[in-house]
């Protein structure tokens, strides 16, 4: 309810103090400058007071020593940057690498056109923080004889030129 209460105060307050810095007596001045750093103390100690985040199963029961022991279901994947063999540019884009021991279940791939070229990025395991491109995919990634491969919806004109985005050199084509 504090907040609600700091909340209303500061839409209430606020261009009322605004009004009387411009249009007061020095008196006026003085009142709305001491209410703003009253309204800010107070959001400052409402931030401190902040209660922790709720635990991510809130409302369950506390986990016993034998379940939070128990390891992951899956083991973590080794985080890569996948360098594309091969890619195959139809109404998918179908990218393809060599497989390392503990491949990514799923990789984000970042393509940005360039002219007759397409960029592309390919991370694995996907990064926390999105790419702010609007053609930035999280994809799953099938692992067959050693050979990585995932496919993209591909939304661009026909005729583009797959190029890796972190080294520059075009990717062979299957």
């Amino acid at each position: 309810m504090l907040p609600v209460s700091l909340g209303v105060a500061w839409l209430v307050l606020g261009p009322l103090a605004l009004w009387l810095l411009l249009r007061g007596t020095w008196a006026d001045r003085t009142a709305a400058v001491v209410t703003l750093a009253l309204l800010e103390a107070g959001t400052i100690a409402m931030s401190a007071l902040r209660p922790p985040p709720a635990p991510a199963h809130a409302g369950t029961a506390p986990a016993t020593g034998a379940v939070a022991a128990r390891p992951p279901a899956t083991p973590p994947c080794r985080a890569h940057e996948p360098v594309p063999a091969s890619a195959e540019v139809g109404r998918h884009l179908v990218l393809t690498w060599p497989a390392v021991s503990g491949e990514c279940g799923s990789a984000e791939v970042v393509l940005l056109p360039r002219g007759k070229q397409l960029m592309i990025w390919v991370y694995a395991p996907p990064r926390a923080c999105r790419h702010p491109s609007r053609h930035a995919y999280t994809r799953p990634v099938h692992v067959r004889g050693g050979t990585a491969s995932l496919a993209v919806p591909l939304h661009f004109k026909p005729g583009v030129t797959p190029v890796d985005g972190h080294s520059g050199r075009p990717i062979p084509a299957t």
